[in-house]
């Protein structure tokens, strides 16, 4: 692992300098909310919440290279939707567990602080899950396949299933050609 350069090393201030700031903003916040409505109140704190979650994956998501976009089904399944049920029985009375997930007259009990904080995180992570090393020659090169693995076996056995066609090919277009050969020297005789 490389060293970070002063940029990184700034980044990187600059994202746990966001994510203190943030916290103290929210403390403000729910201060706020404790006057409001319980249910509008409970809305609000998830909603910080979920801010903060999505504050600490753009903070922890560093790397080299360019964000790699992909679609990850289990993530979805797995930690955004359970946090997304969590979040809605903790307001829905009429849901199931919802005497687990609810806090006390506007605040956000443990459990659906956490799920807010999954559910702010789980949403990027579902599609970018990180970055793309650049080669340092070519900048724009296409990404190469990873070597080794089936897919190298599969690459490998059709390369020998063509070389082995093209021999067997060529062996049988010399034995047909011996037997034109044989054929007309028999026919000369």
């Amino acid at each position: 692992m490389r060293k970070p350069d002063k940029k990184e090393t700034v980044n990187l201030f600059f994202s746990a300098f966001l994510i203190l700031a943030f916290i103290v903003c929210a403390h403000f916040f729910t201060q706020f909310t404790a006057n409001l409505d319980a249910t509008l109140g409970t809305i609000i704190n998830i909603c910080i919440y979920a801010v903060f979650g999505l504050l600490v994956f753009y903070a922890t998501r560093v790397g080299d290279g360019k964000p790699v976009k992909r679609f990850s089904p289990v993530t979805l399944i797995v930690m955004v939707l359970p946090s997304l049920y969590i979040m809605i029985a903790s307001v829905a009375k009429f849901m199931p567990l919802n005497n687990i997930f609810a806090g006390n007259s506007g605040t956000v009990s443990v459990i659906t602080a956490l799920a807010a904080i999954a559910f702010g995180y789980g949403i990027p992570y579902t599609f970018f899950s990180g970055f793309e090393l650049a080669s340092e020659d070519n900048e724009e090169a296409s990404p190469e396949v990873l070597e080794g693995g089936v897919e190298a076996d599969i690459i490998g056995n059709t390369e020998e299933t063509v070389e082995t066609a093209e021999e067997t090919l060529e062996a049988a277009e010399e034995a047909a050609e011996d037997e034109a050969d044989t054929a007309e020297m028999e026919t000369e005789e």
